[in-house]
């Protein structure tokens, strides 16, 4: 029993902690302290959705349907390249900075020519995790297929996967304060929105390879 939930927390925790689409966005957020418990909850509150999926065996499903399969993939690439366009455009304009108040030398963000509602952020925050690919085939399909193999431990199994997700998504998205003294120059936000976009892109056109070579 334990020994499942402790698997299931160590093999979530391998597949999330990386850079990707649903990671580069929370960290964003979580630098400019703009609604990180909004994003934090949407991101962590999915993967423990997809995770029970998987885990009660719509992993099985998905990865046999190649019409669902492609169009999910498809679907997944274009709104990677769109984020990734988003973000490269910031990077050229300059949208987001930080500036230090001078009475308290406490960081506050700038108001930013390309900051979006709380709509605009929920869409783009559910759009990132529920038509990115690669959230279905860690969540779903790869832990989804682990959990059956610890046959009635299968949910303990998926209980620490959850776990491992929340915790990230926290520590994430409230830990990224601590880089904040680093992000006071509007330099690092343009080299972040780079990577961010070199990230999107490149898993995007990963994914649309593998398709074809699939």
């Amino acid at each position: 029993m334990w020994s499942s939930a402790w698997a299931g927390l160590g093999l979530g925790l391998g597949l999330i902690v990386a850079i990707g689409a649903q990671n580069a966005h929370v960290l964003r957020y979580g630098l400019r302290r703009e609604r990180v418990g909004l994003v934090v909850a949407i991101c962590a509150v999915s993967d423990v959705l997809l995770i029970a999926a998987g885990t009660a065996g719509v992993g099985a499903v998905i990865a046999a349907s190649r019409t669902l399969t492609v169009v999910m993939t498809l679907a997944g690439a274009a709104v990677l390249l769109a984020y990734g366009a988003l973000a490269a455009r910031r990077a050229v304009r300059g949208d987001a900075a930080l500036v230090v108040d001078a009475a308290d030398r406490a960081p506050a963000r700038a108001p930013a020519a390309g900051a979006v509602g709380v709509g605009g952020l929920v869409a783009a925050t559910l759009a990132l995790t529920w038509l990115n690919p690669h959230v279905y085939l860690d969540t779903v399909v790869l832990l989804g297929s682990v959990a059956a193999g610890h046959g009635d431990a299968r949910w303990w199994f998926a209980a620490g996967a959850a776990v491992g997700s929340v915790v990230w998504f926290t520590a994430l998205g409230y830990g990224a304060a601590l880089l904040r003294p680093v992000f006071a120059r509007p330099v690092a936000w343009r080299v972040l929105d780079v990577v961010i976009a070199c990230v999107m892109v490149a898993i995007a056109v990963g994914l649309v390879v593998d398709l074809v070579t699939s």
